[in-house]
């Protein structure tokens, strides 16, 4: 099963890709609590092509085949290397700059390829079930 979406970089398209995504997996019957994660590993995702590429539009294809669902984000933005160290490390005060690690945190695995042409993040949410 799979749902795709395209939509300008604006701040308004991060909740847009959110209601999107929840659409998508409601009608796969994924459960809620999964369904929570995977939306706040989108919602970073997205958050982060708004926050730092230059790129016009995002496009999301959300996929599910059973065992989890799975996430590619894609722009055509260029992205800055940070030339520096961060000043500060990050901390409960902070208001960016914990993105990845909630990614990180929420998926067996995630990818990013970035190219002269844009980049594409790719994360996979699994599926935990109860046992019977």
């Amino acid at each position: 099963m799979v749902a795709l979406c395209a939509l300008p970089v604006t701040p308004e398209s991060v909740p847009a890709v959110r209601r999107f995504v929840r659409g998508a997996v409601r009608r796969w019957a994924v459960p809620a609590d999964a369904t929570d994660t995977f939306l706040l590993v989108v919602s970073e995702l997205v958050t982060n092509v708004v926050l730092h590429s230059s790129s016009a539009e995002v496009t999301v294809l959300v996929s599910f085949d059973g065992a989890a669902l799975t996430v590619e984000v894609k722009d055509q933005g260029r992205w800055l290397d940070r030339r520096v160290p961060r000043q500060v490390a990050e901390d409960d005060d902070a208001a960016f700059g914990r993105g990845l690690a909630l990614v990180t945190a929420c998926t067996s695995w995630w990818a990013a390829d970035v190219t002269p042409s844009g980049t594409r993040v790719v994360a996979r949410c699994p599926i935990v079930t109860a046992a019977a």
